[in-house]
């Protein structure tokens, strides 16, 4: 059962949602364009808010179905094997959506799904983190700099402000903001250098 829920949770999380919109509605494979990438950011920045914020919502919505998946379990809600499945769920969704099956294991980033997942798990950090997103955002215009700085508040948030007392969750949480630095490497290198594209998603897009 374990078994079948985690790659249930993958497969979720496989789901190419801006290569799929992006080739069926603009014949148009958004990762040959902007970033390469099929996030919802870039999905944004090539083809514009009409196509953007479906990704972005199906993306946050991989995360949380997939987490969700452990009320098939049998375990007790809120038992530290309930939570730990939780976890296992959110990180199969997010290698789903990192490397997905159904488009080649060319995906995302995951900040989307990382925020579904997150959503479910820790919402009171998650939210915490989100502003901080928020504020980083309007105040520097690059996402790529406002996820990585959400993703390294969170473990501070969950751990020091709510006192998360589950080892795993707290290993999770680390894990999350390591991630979202590797995963950013090379938006890393275009700040450092002064390179980066500073968007506005409330923007027509107006060329590909």
């Amino acid at each position: 059962m374990i078994i079948s829920l985690i790659l249930t949770g993958y497969l979720f999380g496989s789901i190419p949602t801006a290569v799929w919109i992006g080739k069926a509605f603009y014949n148009i494979d958004v990762r040959e364009f902007g970033s390469g990438n099929s996030g919802a950011t870039n999905t944004f920045r090539v083809l514009g808010k009409k196509a953007g914020i479906p990704v972005l919502l199906i993306d946050i919505a991989k995360g949380s179905v997939a987490v969700s998946l452990s009320y098939f379990s049998g375990f007790e809600s809120n038992s530290a094997d309930f939570i730990n499945l939780q976890l296992g769920l959110g990180v199969a969704a997010l290698l789903g959506h990192i490397f997905p099956v159904f488009a080649g294991f060319r995906g995302g980033k995951g900040v989307a799904t990382i925020l579904g997942i997150v959503m479910c798990v820790a919402p009171v950090s998650c939210s915490m983190s989100l502003g901080v997103f928020l504020v980083v955002l309007f105040a520097s215009k690059y996402v790529s700099l406002s996820s990585m700085t959400a993703g390294l508040c969170f473990p501070f948030f969950l751990n020091l402000i709510m006192h998360n007392q589950n080892h795993t969750l707290t290993v999770y949480s680390i894990l999350v903001a390591v991630l979202l630095i590797i995963t950013h490497k090379n938006n890393i290198v275009r700040l450092y250098n002064k390179q980066e594209s500073k968007v506005n998603l409330f923007k027509a897009k107006t060329s590909v």
